[in-house]
């Protein structure tokens, strides 16, 4: 892991060049609760784009991971975090990159789509469609089960999973809390519209979370909707045909 400083925060982050030598940049963003390790070294994503050729960047979002912490909810907006990601690439000397977020990621990568649309290449946004615009429901009682003194009072179903993933992660669990309620803010119709980059809009079909990739897709100039069979919000984001169709999208959009 290497460090950098942006917006006073201390962001770890990982970056693997292919065996091959240079390849071209893909800057993945992980999403709520989890890390760059959860989400894409032990489910193989560095594995699968540098045996494909691609240079994989990863990082641990504030309030994640080996990334340093804060319990106020105004430095967790997606559009922030996204100023992270930016700030990561001119770390690197990185003028533009394939990005790819999943869940809250993808909505941070969004937002970092019309911030910095010159170092956004292409997009792809896993476990997040409609509910871009929607919201993804209600999140409060999740960070009333971060919070609780004792997990076995949750009665909130998502309330205890996220709980459970926190508490397996080793997570700052009052950090997560914070970021939970800061991070939600949803995007227009007319904001969604004026993503111009190719995007690739991936959604389990058992997701219960994301919503909709169909009607993302429908929303943006240059996106397509793949259904990801069989898989849930948790599931999806290993999932080996989801790979396969990123690296077509690759293939297909090239830097």
């Amino acid at each position: 892991m290497q460090y950098f400083s942006h917006d006073g925060f201390e962001l770890a982050y990982l970056d693997r060049q292919p065996a091959s030598g240079e390849g071209d940049p893909v800057l993945m963003i992980h999403g709520f609760a989890s890390s760059h390790y959860v989400n894409w070294v032990s489910p193989g994503w560095f594995k699968t784009l540098n045996d494909a050729g691609y240079r994989a960047i990863a990082f641990d979002n504030r309030g994640h991971g080996s990334s340093s912490k804060s319990y106020d909810e105004a430095d967790y907006t997606p559009a922030k975090m996204a100023s992270d990601a930016a700030a990561l690439l001119d770390h690197l000397g990185i003028e533009r990159a394939h990005v790819m977020g999943y869940s809250m990621g993808a909505r941070v990568s969004a937002f970092m789509a019309l911030s910095n649309p010159d170092k956004v290449a292409t997009l792809v946004f896993g476990g997040l469609g409609i509910g871009l615009v929607d919201g993804v429901g209600d999140w409060d009682p999740i960070a009333d089960a971060l919070l609780a003194e004792d997990p076995g009072t949750i009665s909130h179903a998502r309330g205890r999973s996220f709980r459970a993933f926190a508490d397996q992660t080793r997570s700052d669990r009052r950090a997560l809390a914070v970021c939970i309620l800061g991070s939600r803010a949803s995007m227009s119709e007319d904001d969604v519209a004026r993503i111009a980059q190719p995007a690739l809009i991936a959604v389990g079909t058992r997701d219960d979370i994301a919503g909709s990739a169909d009607e993302l897709a429908a929303l943006m100039p240059n996106a397509k909707a793949f259904h990801i069979e069989g898989r849930d919000h948790m599931l999806a984001v290993g999932d080996k045909r989801f790979k396969q169709r990123v690296l077509e999208f690759y293939a297909e959009n090239p830097l």
